[in-house]
């Protein structure tokens, strides 16, 4: 296990960053505030590069983590399509065998379910259900990529699905629930700062 982490950091660390485009909303509507500032991000000294490679993708899961929690189910469908294309054009040909494996495995999944948040406007309790295991693949890619310098949080509501509880990843130690959206916005915990 050492020896895969040690090529990974190696060969991460030799991998350059792609441009990522900013996307806007053509509906008219001012998503800024949805979404997340990437022109501070910096990256630390020694950390894994290859995380501003997922940039655009972090940004596309964010996107759809605050349009929940302020139940804005179309522009949580916006954000899916987004994301499922942001997966989808991703270049792939920087990784290693290793974390393309990884990646694919993950992309897989998570591209089902962007699509289904993306087709499935007006159905936020749908929206929701795909997004909870969206936010386990969000969490398995920034533990093979890294958060890119950016400190994200995970964060855990109790309550949903029967009180079994989900987790997702957010860019504010205040918490906004996505799961609950306004009904419950404050619901949940920081469970642990990702760097």
């Amino acid at each position: 296990m050492k020896n895969i982490l040690f090529y990974i950091v190696i060969s991460v660390t030799t991998l350059t960053a792609c441009n990522s485009n900013n996307h806007k909303s053509g509906d008219g509507h001012d998503h800024d505030h949805m979404a997340m500032d990437t022109a501070t991000v910096k990256e630390p000294a020694g950390t894994i590069n290859d995380s501003v490679l997922l940039k655009e993708i972090v940004n596309g899961y964010l996107q759809i983590k605050n349009a929940l929690a302020t139940d804005d189910t179309k522009y949580a469908a916006e954000a899916g399509t987004a994301l499922d294309v942001s997966f989808k054009n991703f270049d792939k040909s920087s990784l290693t065998a290793e974390q393309m494996k990884i990646f694919e495995d993950v992309e897989a999944d998570a591209r089902e379910h962007a699509e289904h948040i993306g087709g499935n406007s007006g159905k936020i309790a749908h929206q929701r259900q795909h997004f909870e295991i969206l936010s386990k693949d969000m969490v398995d890619l920034l533990n093979v990529f890294g958060s890119g310098g950016q400190t994200l949080y995970k964060d855990f509501c109790p309550m949903y699905n029967n009180n079994k509880g989900a987790y997702w990843i957010s860019e504010s130690k205040e918490i906004k629930n996505p799961f609950y959206g306004k009904a419950m916005s404050t619901c949940g915990t920081v469970k642990e700062e990702i760097k």
